[in-house]
């Protein structure tokens, strides 16, 4: 059999072959679901709980250890757990006490079904105990007393039948005998119906008398089988009657019916019919139950005067198939007849299938393989037939099965992959569907939680994170976050950051909490120096195998107004630069352009001009965007002939930064003159000088790009200008031409060197000025007289002349 085979691999586990253990134990599981065998077993009612049953260990063969291990456990069918399996003793056990009477009340034999459940590996063994009778219940009179009236010309002979007595006992602890007192008139006669039911008749042994005694007192006893025997006993009174010489007669000795369960109330079942041919009260009939149970007199109401029997309770095809009656007849003189009425409860579907769980599988792995085992469970109608029978199925498009086993038993099992980032938790409807004509169902919903696998890796919001910051910051400076998630749950979603670090650059001026993603500047930033930096950071989750993700960081220095403005021009180290003004110079004459620059961007780099002190404050204005020194009016023969003035170069920043840049203008007659003096009073530049080095190599390249194109432009208009104007040349004074021959430069550059940020590039060149002589008179020593004089001086006089 196959638990011989199961010893067999028990004593195989200790031979040390594991191959052969293995293939042992999988074909004893195959042999025992093919050859296993109901167990059966039997319980005298009334025992105490937790009383013995069986050694299912030891019946099926199975070592204890194998009982905990496989977490056998027992399942009774029904919706009551009756019994109790110790998996440290292998014993069976009732869990209450049972009483018959009470579990099986119309079943002659009580038979209680239960399934041995092994989980590891899945395998039922089912299993009966049959519940004994023990003669624990009398046998009970309907009534206490019954009459019956007999006429005093009833033949002797005639049977009289009396109520039966109900024992709740069955087979020879039921109702065996009766007995009747002693007298002179009746005698019992007993009798056993078609269904197994003892039944009880008076008989007249010898004829009534009412003039001798009216009344007749009769004991009945009835008595079981049990050891010691049961009784119970009913009190029979005999009125004898006057004579009646016609008894009732029925239409038919049996009246059989089919009644459909469930039948409304007062809905009529039958009419019973007797008819007595005796006149006056003698021939009135009225009817009454006798030999019928308490439930039948519960469930049915007999009209004593019309004889209808209607429903007065509700029938249940699952609580009896049948009942049985005995209407008796009796007419106005006590003369009775009787007749049996028999009905058939007709099965409708009536009850919805119970869906009992047996074993569920609350959490699985979203990476569980398909057809994985994940609930057992088991269906049962009470109905018959068609309405007894029952199919099951889920609800919605579930990623799970159904699989019928045996036995009413059911497996859901998975049969796709799950996600738990799509779907966490199941709840999974089963639906039990019977197959009546008005179909009943039932539901059951199973929650399943789906566990998580590390099988997502973080993902951040942004491939690339733009941030910025002030320069000039303090140290540990927070400026953002870089937020990285994951789809799994618990430490798979559990984010740690980290800097990729790649070999040979230089350590990164920012650091990343590993836990929250927070960027921080680690020094301060110079703007001038660094303006924007990338690196990559690393976001890896906790898992096993952990799985990662990368971002680029972008980091933005914003410009802080932490430089001051720089003047080039004139140089701020040197001594005031002279610049020279005619006495004619017109309103808006330009004198000089201050010329400065600012190491900050933006706003803050941009400058403006404006005249912070001046000898003649209304003489001169200045650009405020250029830095254009120039005459505000004309020059007048009051205005003092050394001008100093003080230009304030300021930036936008907040708060600005400023600069001033000094000028001494000379106003002169004569440029020889003025340059004369001016060259005695002021002191030669150094020309290794820090600004002069500084302005070459400043203005040097920007100069160089735009000197040609200049140059060419003055040299058109001056050509222009000697063919159109070659008439009305001024001369100078003697004094002035004296004064100034040979002394006065050739020609004046301005350089421009442009702010970072300005709008509008401006320059103007000055052409260069030769001295003029008046017609006749001959050049000194030394002197060559110029031909664009007379042109020199008419854009001179353009310009306010001299």
């Amino acid at each position: 059999s196959g638990w011989t085979f199961w010893r067999a691999v028990v004593g195989g586990r200790r031979s040390g072959d594991s191959k052969r253990q293995v293939i042992l134990f999988i074909l004893c599981v195959c042999l025992c679901h093919s050859r296993a065998e109901t167990l059966r077993y039997s319980l005298p009612e009334e025992m105490e709980r937790d009383s013995f049953v069986a050694n299912i260990a030891k019946d099926l063969g199975v070592p204890l250890s194998q009982l905990a291990a496989r977490r056998a456990r027992v399942v009774s069918e029904g919706n009551e757990q009756l019994f109790l399996l110790n998996q440290n003793t292998g014993v069976l056990t009732a869990k209450e006490s049972l009483d018959r009477e009470e579990i099986c009340p119309q079943s002659e034999t009580c038979t209680l079904g239960f399934k041995i459940f092994f989980e590891n590996p899945l395998q039922l063994i089912r299993g009966e105990v049959e519940v004994r009778d023990v003669n624990d219940n009398s046998p009970v009179f309907p009534e206490k007393e019954m009459v019956l009236e007999i006429p005093e010309t009833t033949s002797p002979g005639s049977r009289f039948p009396l109520e039966s007595a109900q024992d709740k006992d069955v087979g020879i602890n039921g109702l065996q005998n009766y007995s009747l007192g002693p007298n002179p008139h009746f005698s019992l006669a007993i009798g056993t119906g078609k269904d197994g039911v003892k039944y009880v008749e008076l008989v007249l042994q010898r004829q009534l008398d009412h003039e001798e005694q009216e009344e007749l007192s009769l004991l009945l006893t009835a008595t079981d089988g049990g050891s010691p025997p049961r009784s119970g006993t009913a009190q029979v009174r005999i009125v004898v009657l006057d004579a009646n010489d016609n008894i009732p007669v029925f239409e038919r000795e049996t009246y059989e019916v089919r009644l459909a369960e469930n039948s409304p109330l007062e809905q009529l079942v039958v009419r019973v019919v007797a008819r007595d041919p005796d006149e006056g009260s003698y021939g009135k009939v009225r009817y009454a139950f006798t030999q019928t149970s308490e439930r039948s007199r519960q469930l049915f109401q007999l009209n004593p005067d019309t004889g209808e029997i209607r429903v007065a309770g509700n029938l249940d095809f699952e609580e009896a198939k049948t009942h049985k009656m005995v209407v008796k007849a009796t007419d106005g003189g006590g003369l009775s007849a009787h007749c049996k009425v028999q009905v058939e409860i007709l099965d409708t579907n009536d009850n919805a299938p119970e869906i009992a769980l047996t074993s569920l599988t609350a959490s699985i792995p979203e990476d569980a393989p398909p057809r994985t085992v994940v609930a057992l469970f088991s269906v049962r109608d009470r109905d018959s037939g068609d309405n007894g029978r029952t199919e099951c199925s889920i609800d919605g498009d579930l990623p799970f099965s159904l699989t019928p086993t045996f036995d009413n038993y059911y497996e859901l099992r998975t049969n796709a992959a799950l996600d738990r980032e799509r779907t966490a938790q199941y709840n999974i409807t089963i639906t039990a569907t019977d197959w009546g004509t008005t179909r009943l169902s039932s539901r059951e919903s199973i929650f399943v939680q789906i566990s998580d696998v590390n099988d997502n890796p973080p993902e951040f919001t942004q491939e690339v994170y733009t941030m910025s910051v002030t320069e000039n910051n303090s140290p540990m400076l927070r400026i953002g976050t870089m937020n990285a998630t994951d789809a799994d749950a618990g430490k798979n979603a559990r984010v740690n950051y980290a800097l990729v670090r790649q070999e040979g650059q230089e350590q990164p001026e920012v650091s990343v909490n590993a836990e929250n993603g927070d960027v921080y500047i680690l020094r301060p930033l110079d703007y001038e120096k660094v303006r924007s930096f990338e690196v990559t950071v690393l976001a890896s989750d906790s898992g096993s195998p952990p799985l990662s993700a990368q971002a680029a960081l972008r980091v933005l220095v914003r410009d802080e107004n932490d430089n001051a403005p720089v003047v080039l021009h004139p140089p701020p180290d040197s001594s005031a630069a002279g610049e020279l003004v005619p006495r004619w110079a017109p309103s808006g004459y330009l004198v000089a352009k201050v010329v400065a620059v600012d190491a900050d961007a933006g706003q803050n780099a941009w400058l403006s001009y404006e005249l912070a002190k001046a000898t003649e404050p209304g003489l001169f204005r200045v650009g405020l965007h250029s830095g254009e020194v120039r005459t505000a009016r004309a020059v007048t023969e009051r205005d003092a002939p050394r001008q100093r003035l003080i230009v304030l170069v300021r930036d936008r920043g907040q708060p600005p930064r400023s600069a001033t840049a000094t000028l001494a203008v000379a106003l002169v007659d004569g440029f020889s003159e003025a340059h004369l003096r001016v060259s005695e009073e002021a002191p030669a530049a150094d020309p290794d000088g820090p600004l002069t080095l500084y302005l070459i190599a400043s203005l040097a390249c920007v100069s160089a790009l735009f000197l040609a194109t200049a140059v060419a432009a003055v040299v058109v208009r001056v050509r222009r200008a000697r063919r159109s104007e070659a008439e009305n040349l001024p001369t100078f004074p003697p004094t002035a031409t004296e004064s100034s021959a040979g002394s006065l430069p050739r020609s004046y550059v301005y350089d421009v060197c442009f702010a970072a940020g300005t709008v509008n590039s401006e320059f103007r060149f000055l052409r260069p000025l030769f001295p003029c002589f008046p017609a006749g008179l001959p050049p000194g020593p030394g002197e060559q007289r110029s031909s664009v004089c007379s042109q020199d001086a008419a854009n001179l006089g353009d310009e306010g002349g001299w």
